[in-house]
């Protein structure tokens, strides 16, 4: 299973709005086929993995990270595959987290003769999956907050200057944040002021990764046609409430964005809506590259699942822009608490990365 696992990290760029799963098949003390789904729509580990074992499939065992799927999509049910094969035996890590097919692809196995195990090595395959099995489960992928700051937590001068604060080695490790994420979500300020791009560019992700949505939070539709985020690919996404003007509306689309109406919130967009609708188009992990107030109303929200923060060897002093905007506390006892995941060097400068929720 442990094998499975390493197999199925190979599909960290690519499989949404699958998850990522690796496939290993042994009979007896040898290995004689291993997959791992690589790319939304093309087959899942267990397809390949059987394609690679051939006729030695017969009286296995198959080693699978995710229970196999009993159902259509685009490709057909790996049951179907399993059974016509001839495994005896299939061992899986956790069950199907979707609640419409959970447990119904270890039963169509089990009634067709097959021994079934579930629950190897579950915790690491869960936390592999995380923002699928999160979407399943509640509509909402997971939302990861990257921020560059220096080391007295500030993210920009007074007037808005910020490239770079982080060195190269850090900049090219968030393309690898990127390239994991179904979605890169970023304000409507940060966006006019730095039109960024969002995409995957470093050569040895775009290869093989699937490029992320680009999308922006921006109810008034201020977005310009031109901006950097908007392409031929029809992967910018604009999120705007419904008083935004029509005409700008239609200048988007021209360009190329899908324009989404969602509900008024507090300052803006209604941002759950925002995350609901990023899940139905097939994200189940977004990072949030966005200035202070984007990120503050999602961490007020409670909407932020991990905190990737990139700190430099510097200072900026009082004037300049702070990591996220919350309202002020009034005493201590009330102050988020976070979790460290990961503490390490990247560079010249260090990367902390927390979950927002502390255990226990």
């Amino acid at each position: 299973m442990a094998r499975a696992l390493a197999l199925a990290r190979r599909g960290v760029t690519g499989t949404d709005p699958n998850p990522r799963v690796g496939c290993v098949l042994v009979a007896g003390e040898q290995v004689v086929g291993e997959g791992w789904h690589r790319r939304a729509g093309e087959g899942h580990a267990e397809a390949v993995a059987l394609d690679a074992a051939g006729a030695r499939a017969r009286g296995a065992t198959a080693y699978v990270s995710l229970e196999p799927c009993n159902h259509h999509g685009r490709t057909p049910p790996c049951t179907d595959a399993l059974i016509r094969a001839g495994v005896a035996r299939v061992v899986y890590a956790h069950d199907d987290p979707n609640p419409a097919v959970a447990g119904r692809g270890a039963a169509r196995l089990r009634a067709a003769g097959i021994e079934v195990l579930g629950g190897v090595l579950a915790a690491q395959a869960s936390d592999l999956n995380a923002g699928f099995i999160q979407r399943m489960r509640t509509g909402r992928p997971r939302v990861t907050v990257k921020l560059a700051a220096s080391l007295d937590g500030r993210t920009a001068m007074a007037d808005g200057e910020s490239q770079w604060i982080t060195g190269p080695a850090a900049r090219a490790d968030v393309q690898w944040w990127r390239a994991c994420s179904g979605a890169v979500l970023t304000g409507s300020g940060t966006l006019l002021a730095d039109d960024p791009r969002l995409d995957v560019r470093r050569a040895d992700l775009v290869a093989t990764c699937l490029q992320p949505l680009r999308a922006v939070v921006d109810s008034t539709l201020r977005t310009p046609p031109e901006a950097r985020i908007i392409g031929a690919d029809g992967r910018a996404v604009v999120f705007a409430t419904a008083g935004a003007e029509a005409g700008a509306q239609a200048r988007l689309e021209g360009a190329g964005a899908r324009v989404l109406r969602v509900a008024g919130g507090h300052g803006g967009c209604a941002l759950p809506e925002v995350l609901r609708q990023l899940g139905e188009l097939g994200a189940n992990d977004v990072l949030v590259e966005a200035g202070p107030t984007l990120v503050g109303e999602l961490a007020g929200a409670g909407l932020v699942d991990v905190w990737v923060i990139y700190l430099a060897p510097c200072l900026l002093g009082d004037l300049a822009r702070g990591m996220l905007a919350l309202p002020g506390l009034e005493r201590l006892a009330a102050a988020p608490r976070l979790a460290w995941r990961d503490c390490r060097r990247v560079g010249d400068d260090l990367r902390l990365t927390l979950a927002a929720t502390a255990a226990g």
